[in-house]
């Protein structure tokens, strides 16, 4: 019996790995808190440690901190949200 490699529309197959839903799931919270109202995200980083969506950087008020709270949890879904912004 001979297999032939998997293919998609000609394209070689290639099956998404953690990392990709990882990185998906990091520009999603990123570009939602860019696009967000009261919050000035520019110097804001959002990653993915362990399960947890990590906020870092700095903003100018503490609202600002709650606010990217608020967002990061409403995109990440289950996942737990870790906020380590600090205010400038």
């Amino acid at each position: 019996m001979v297999f032939k490699q998997p293919t998609f529309y000609g394209e070689p197959f290639e099956p998404e790995t953690g990392a990709d839903k990882d990185a998906a799931l990091e520009e999603a919270v990123a570009n939602a808190l860019a696009v967000a109202g009261g919050i000035d995200a520019a110097d804001v980083k959002v990653t993915l440690e362990d399960h947890t969506i990590v906020l870092t950087g700095m903003v100018a008020t503490p609202a600002e901190i709650e606010r990217a709270t608020v967002v990061a949890r409403a995109i990440a879904g289950t996942r737990p949200v870790r906020n380590d912004i600090e205010v400038a």
